[in-house]
């Protein structure tokens, strides 16, 4: 099997994508799987966009990918997504839009038995969360494949399925077992949520699952969130990782 670096969440958070781009490179991973969000929040969609194009193997859509191009109705987001949203559909190039319209909710890595959404493999174009114990075992039953990698939620997680069922929370990484299941949130690259500011993702090397963080200039990407006018809650979060 080849190794992966799994990434979501990106948010049009150019520092942090170069960042774990550049962190990916320096633990020498094989391949590249994109979760989705691509856009949103942050001051970079058309650059988050090609590059992710042109780096990553699989790429999915996300609800802020889709809520861009009108692909779903945005009106259920907060009022300070909205108007981050409502700003970059202004300012996406044509070929952006495409791209973004052209992205599947889901995708499997069938000869490693991978299997890929943004959201949830419960109903994906409802953009459920996972992020305990609950929402995993619930998950697991709409999955066949051994590993499933999901974002959305901006919470690292790794869940385990047990032979007998029960389901096993780990933090930062896993050693996988022949009976074991696994459940993925590799967090966010361009927003974490989970009081850590910086960028997580995953890395899937032989049997071991490990959710990276890695640190990169949020100076940067607030100053060009504040000249571009954008939600200063949006751009005040970034620092305290919420």
């Amino acid at each position: 099997m080849p190794s992966y670096a799994i990434i979501s969440d990106v948010h049009a958070n150019l520092e942090a994508l170069h960042a774990v781009l550049k962190d990916r490179e320096k633990e020498n991973i094989d391949e590249l799987l994109f979760l989705g969000d691509s856009v949103g929040y942050g001051p970079d969609p058309n650059l988050c966009i090609a590059m992710l194009h042109e780096r990553a193997g699989i790429l999915l859509a996300g609800n802020h990918d889709r809520g861009a191009v009108a692909l779903i109705d945005i009106s259920s987001f907060n009022p300070l997504a909205r108007a981050a949203l409502n700003w970059t559909s202004d300012i996406l190039t044509e070929k952006s839009k495409t791209l973004l319209q052209e992205l599947p909710l889901i995708a499997a890595v069938k000869k490693d038995n991978l299997f890929l959404v943004h959201a949830s493999p419960c109903e994906p174009g409802k953009w459920h969360y996972i992020t305990n114990e609950f929402n995993a075992f619930t998950a697991f039953r709409h999955f066949q494949e051994k590993i499933c990698f999901v974002g959305h939620a901006h919470r690292p997680l790794i869940a385990e399925q047990a032979g007998d069922g029960s389901i096993i929370i780990h933090q930062e990484r896993v050693i996988m077992n022949d009976r074991g299941r696994y459940l993925v949130n590799v967090g966010s690259v361009g927003q974490p949520r989970d009081g850590n500011r910086d960028a997580a993702y995953a890395i899937l090397r032989g049997n071991s699952i490990t959710i990276k963080r890695v640190s990169y200039d949020i100076v940067v990407t607030q100053k060009k969130m504040q000249k571009a006018g954008l939600p200063e809650y949006l751009i005040n979060r970034l620092a305290v990782g919420r």
